[in-house]
């Protein structure tokens, strides 16, 4: 764990991040705050203790929303911690046989538009799933229990790719890429749609190269580090031959941001990736960040809603990107945006996490609907796909007559 130690050893164990932390905050564990895990996993990398199950279940209960490191005064580089010692215990820790292979082809799947759309149509076929439920097998392999909240979230059955070129529609003021993502091409793929429409509509080329795969953010998530890095090579030799014509690379998903904006540090080490990484990630930007910076070329129309919005943690924590998404619902007229308590505080989807750590999600969730319904508001908002979807079926379960969305949906909706 090459830097391990310097970065942990930044922490001067205020406690500024506990009442940051959601685990901490739901169970006052000490093993299970930020500070906590810090010091396992320093005292794990100086052989003061060994690597455990004590350390293993407390950094696979981390849901890495990095809220720690908002609040931290220290700087700590929480993030990278956790996905270094993520990495290590993939590497070395031997989990139930069944169970490591169910994590690993869970996360794989995730990354392949085109299997997760024909594996989520053909699992509607099995009793379990006509329920809305994951299969019971699986939810035993990763999680423990059979009793997972978690849903096989709609799908079209197939993955919904966007043409290579979409030309601006007035004037031409720059060209951007586009990330058309694993999971949003096959649940989510109306919001890459409206997506382009807004850059569009703003005078922006956008390109979609179809061969541009998975970017790796799930598997450096979950500590499967070598594969992220083979995802990010690919990456940047799909998108190579376009690099230098895109002013900027937009991103609609908040986990797969982050991590994009971090190829540079995951790259650093190789010599033929390292500078074309660095290069690429100076030119990622958030949807919202990209729109705010170069201003709306077209005036929005007004809609008559009251929307709240929810911080996604990688957008929020990660990317340091709050006021934007905000500002961008607030250029549309007669909009009334009704701030949410809690509005950075985790949701439990963090990932894979509500399928490995269902109980602890579902907590966080029960939350989040809570603090939702108490706006009174009739939209939320949020930017990543893991959000909307574990959102969607807190809204569902407690019948709540309020719409899930991007806000870059509702953006597209007033300048139709």
């Amino acid at each position: 764990m090459d830097g391990v130690e310097e970065k942990t050893l930044k922490c001067i164990r205020c406690g500024f991040c506990l009442d940051a932390c959601p685990t901490f905050r739901l169970t006052g564990q000490e093993t299970l705050s930020p500070r906590g895990r810090i010091y396992l996993v320093r005292s794990w990398h100086e052989g003061v203790i060994p690597l455990n199950e004590e350390v293993v279940e407390a950094l696979d209960t981390c849901l890495g929303c990095r809220a720690c490191e908002t609040a931290c005064p220290s700087g700590v580089e929480y993030g990278a911690i956790l996905e270094m010692a993520r990495a290590e215990i993939e590497a070395n820790h031997k989990r139930p046989r069944l169970q490591g292979m169910a994590r690993k082809q869970l996360v794989d799947l995730l990354a392949n538009p085109k299997r997760l759309a024909l594996s989520l149509k053909a699992g509607r076929l099995l009793p379990s799933a006509r329920q809305g439920r994951l299969p019971g097998f699986a939810a035993k392999l990763l999680s423990g229990t059979t009793d997972t909240p978690v849903r096989l979230p709609r799908s079209h059955g197939k993955a919904v790719p966007l043409p290579e070129r979409s030309p601006a529609v007035g004037e031409k003021r720059y060209t951007v890429g586009m990330l058309t993502g694993c999971v949003m091409q096959v649940l989510f793929g109306d919001i890459n749609s409206a997506t382009v429409r807004v850059l569009q509509k703003n005078g922006c080329e956008v390109l979609a190269p179809s061969r541009l795969g998975c970017c790796g953010a799930l598997h450096l998530h979950v500590g499967l580090l070598e594969e992220a890095r083979r995802y990010a090579q690919a990456f940047l030799d799909a998108l190579s031959p376009f690099l230098e014509e895109m002013d900027a690379f937009v991103v609609n998903s908040a986990g797969c941001g982050s991590t994009l904006k971090e190829y540079a540090e995951l790259l650093h080490h190789d010599p033929a990736y390292a500078e074309r990484a660095h290069r690429f990630a100076e030119k990622v930007r958030d949807v919202s960040e990209w729109l705010m910076e170069i201003g709306l070329s077209t005036r929005p129309n007004p809609l008559s809603l009251t929307v709240t919005y929810h911080d996604a943690c990688h957008l929020a924590h990660a990317q340091r990107i709050r006021s934007q998404p905000r500002a961008l619902l607030q250029t549309i007229p007669e909009l009334k945006l009704v701030e949410l308590e809690e509005a950075d505080t985790c949701c439990g989807s963090a990932g894979v996490y509500n399928i490995t750590q269902p109980e602890m999600a579902k907590r966080l969730l029960d939350r989040k609907i809570e603090n939702i319904r108490a706006t009174g508001a009739s939209y939320v908002a949020t930017g990543n796909p893991g959000c909307l979807a574990w959102i969607e079926q807190g809204v569902e379960d407690a019948k709540l007559a309020i719409k899930v969305c991007h806000p870059v949906e509702l953006l597209d909706r007033a300048l139709s």
